[in-house]
């Protein structure tokens, strides 16, 4: 659970709307009052594992192990372990680069979009 009342659940009363698609849910608590998750935060919560949030919470600005997006990190802890490197090949081939200080250092990426991408991608591999 999120921990705020009605943590992310639109039936009571939490930041997520019927009908919201994923990159919606993504975006609508990232770095957003009040729950201003971070980038993996974010993912992990969209993507319906809210019992990640505090396994992820120090992963946001660069954080991820090894350097990696952190909105990445959230979206590989969320998808079959059969899945994860389609989901990083994928990744790199809309963004560019896996890893934080590449998105930002080389064309300077948005964080957001990063949160989008990764959301929808893992989405997207698990149906």
């Amino acid at each position: 659970m999120d921990g705020r009342k009605g943590g992310l659940d639109p039936e009571r009363g939490g930041a997520y709307s019927k009908g919201m698609n994923i990159e919606e849910k993504a975006l609508s608590t990232f770095r957003t009052a009040p729950w201003r998750h971070n980038c993996a935060q974010a993912v992990c919560a969209a993507l319906g594992r809210e019992d990640l949030l505090e396994t992820v919470s120090s992963c946001g600005t660069g954080k991820a192990p090894d350097g990696l997006c952190g909105a990445l990190y959230g979206a590989l802890l969320c998808t079959p372990v059969q899945s994860r490197e389609e989901l990083r090949r994928r990744f790199v081939e809309k963004l560019g680069y896996s890893h934080c200080r590449e998105l930002k250092k080389e064309g300077s990426v948005p964080c957001r979009d990063c949160v989008a991408s990764a959301a929808v991608l893992a989405f997207n591999l698990r149906e």
